[in-house]
């Protein structure tokens, strides 16, 4: 069986059920997400978008635990995130989900490699060799593992972090605007290193972007607006994305 095949049978990576998320209350009361019933294929690439203010950045954190659904249910494979304690949500953040921000969020005093090695070196896990060594020539990296990250430009600290996500072979990757604070071409290297890591290495990838170019690099993408899953395309190219987002702003 090839590694699509074996895609195409596994249950979903992250399904969200009637997910609902209010803000405040009375005059001031915000519904960022209204019920909203999506799933996530395992080992595929999917962004998700929608006009400013559209829920796609709560969505996420609700996905990816860092925010607490109003009513609904989260499962990040077989375990549902709903009622889950903070000593639970931190475990299941640690071993199951990677995560990539628009801010790098690199420590400084460490070495690229040390910053990679972060996630193992806080569980108490020892890295898998081969892995390591096949994670850092995806993002291409062989020659920058000693760099500590004011030696390295914005688009090498970014595929740092990329590494880092990848390195502890979490089920979901959650990706927030990862190429925000980058140039279009480091952007599209951090995007390229994103697409290999689907495609070889079998990784599950959940992306906010506003970006329509961003967003064609993914399998596909869902639309939000007003905190409702209105659209969604497959085989995106940024024109296609483009004129979906012209139609939901107007």
């Amino acid at each position: 069986m090839t590694l699509t095949e074996t895609r195409r049978q596994a249950p979903p990576a992250v399904v969200a059920t009637d997910l609902t998320k209010v803000y405040g209350q009375g005059d001031t009361l915000v519904h960022a997400l209204r019920g909203v019933d999506v799933s996530f294929a395992t080992g595929a690439f999917t962004a998700i978008m929608g006009p400013s203010g559209s829920g796609k950045s709560t969505l996420m954190h609700c996905l990816a635990g860092l925010d607490a659904a109003t009513s609904g249910t989260v499962h990040i494979g077989d375990v549902e995130l709903t009622g889950l304690s903070d000593k639970q949500l931190t475990l299941l953040r640690r071993e199951r989900i990677g995560f990539i921000f628009q801010a790098f969020n690199l420590l400084p005093t460490l070495t690229a490699e040390q910053n990679i090695r972060l996630p193992l070196d806080i569980a108490g896990n020892q890295a898998d060799q081969v892995l390591f060594d096949r994670v850092i020539e995806t993002v291409g990296l062989r020659d920058r593992l000693s760099h500590r990250p004011t030696e390295l430009s914005g688009g090498q600290q970014q595929r740092v972090a990329v590494a880092r996500a990848l390195i502890s072979k979490p089920q979901v990757i959650f990706a927030d605007e990862p190429t925000g604070n980058l140039d279009s071409r480091s952007g599209a290297e951090v995007l390229s290193f994103l697409r290999t890591s689907v495609r070889e290495l079998g990784q599950t990838i959940v992306m906010v972007t506003h970006d329509p170019v961003a967003a064609s690099y993914a399998d596909r993408v869902v639309f939000l607006r007003d905190g409702e899953l209105v659209t969604e395309l497959a085989a995106p190219t940024p024109q296609s994305v483009l004129d979906t987002l012209v139609r939901l702003e107007a």
